[in-house]
């Protein structure tokens, strides 16, 4: 089993609470024999003397889309769903899904697509779909039309228009909110049965759900915004606690110490402590290109500055099946073939298999990836390697 020399690491999460960079940090890295480092520092509500742990209860966000992917691969490994096959037929509304090409003034532009976007387009961000904080049209779609964002938890946002043609361009968007309809078509399970009992229940990942329970809210930190004069609040912002759908986007509830669990079964191949919850050949594809010839783009300017920053990944990277893939070794970082995602409240992670380890660090503060968080993910990563024994 790895080992880690924990103090640098330690330092990184300290020294990034103790600039303001965050209101608190947990990190937690793991190999496939278990977890080799874990810290924290801060604590769970700014203004508080509760310090967060590896048992704290973070929103991951767009951490969930991989354990809705999960799902959705365990249907196909059961010959329940077929990637190639289009949406439609598996959840008929997504026909009438229109490409938005741009306003009459304030009168949305709208045409059918090109071609009928596919299963494993939901899968890889290719659909057309977007979102609000990385798309203007869509951001402005949502106010002429009324429609909320996702984050409202309602039905209406499954009608949201695409802004490319199936196939033509990665966009990230509410691609993996279609995809958890499709899982409920296909396996005929709700989200939140078909995740526990195929995921989560077999993986012992009993503080992961899409219910923040009452026992948990006493261990959860809420979202954290700076004020101008450079402190933090505990913001208002909650999840729907009533959605109408669940979301295979955004909606888990989770700890550091659950998640790595999930994380540990794919960098295992997809087993943990005798539980399969795919083939290795299944978690081989999900960390293989899957999207040809196109690339995740190497900048993404914010259309929501309150939501997120400038998103800029740099060239070189590929998608998977939900990971988000480097194509080349980062100097001290992950090795090529790395797969990794993060949620929009500041959650990341990575699962690097050339070196054997997988590794992720949470805050909850808005917006997502400001430089200083960003520098915080990097100066975390190159620590832990660089103490790895």
């Amino acid at each position: 089993m790895s080992s880690v020399q924990s103090a640098a690491v330690d330092k990184v999460l300290q020294d990034a609470v103790a600039a303001g960079v965050v209101p608190n940090v947990v990190a937690i890295a793991a190999d496939r024999d278990g977890v080799i480092y874990e810290g924290a520092a801060g604590v769970r509500v700014a203004g508080s003397q509760e310090p967060v742990s590896g048992d704290t209860h973070y929103r991951i966000m767009s951490m969930t889309k991989m354990v809705a992917t999960v799902a959705a691969l365990q249907l196909v490994e059961r010959g329940q769903l077929d990637l190639d096959a289009p949406v439609e037929d598996y959840c008929p509304e997504f026909a009438e899904v229109q490409v938005l090409e741009g306003f009459d003034g304030d009168t949305p532009r709208l045409r059918p697509p090109a071609s009928r976007a596919t299963v494993k387009q939901l899968v890889t961000h290719t659909t057309g779909l977007s979102y609000w904080f990385w798309d203007e049209n869509i951001s402005k779609w949502e106010a002429v039309t009324g429609t909320p964002n996702v984050l409202s938890g309602s039905n209406v946002i499954f009608t949201a228009p695409m802004v490319a043609d199936p196939g033509t361009k990665f966009v990230y968007g509410i691609n993996t909110d279609w995809l958890g309809k499709v899982v409920e078509a296909a396996g005929g399970k709700t989200l939140d049965v078909a995740i526990k009992e195929g995921i989560t229940g077999p993986l012992g990942m009993n503080d992961t759900d899409f219910r923040l329970r009452d026992e948990w809210k006493a261990a959860t930190t809420p979202v954290h915004i700076k004020g101008e004069d450079g402190t933090w609040t505990a913001s208002e912002i909650e999840l729907n606690p009533s959605p109408e759908y669940w979301a295979g986007g955004h909606g888990l509830y989770s700890t550091p110490r659950d998640y790595i669990r999930f994380e540990r079964a794919l960098l295992r191949g997809g087993e943990l402590d005798g539980e399969r919850i795919l083939s290795e050949r299944t978690v081989e594809e999900a960390f293989t290109n899957q999207i040809g010839d196109l690339w995740f783009p190497e900048s993404i300017p914010s259309a929501d500055p309150a939501s997120t920053a400038d998103f800029n990944a740099g060239p070189g990277y590929k998608w998977g099946y939900g990971l988000l893939l480097n194509t080349e070794d980062i100097p001290g970082m992950r090795r090529a073939g790395t797969g990794a995602w993060a949620g929009l409240c500041n959650t990341h992670f990575f699962i690097d298999r050339t070196t054997g380890i997988c590794a992720s660090i949470y805050s909850n503060t808005l917006p997502f990836v400001t430089p200083d968080v960003f520098g915080m993910y990097q100066d975390f990563e190159r620590a832990l390697y660089a103490n790895l024994s």
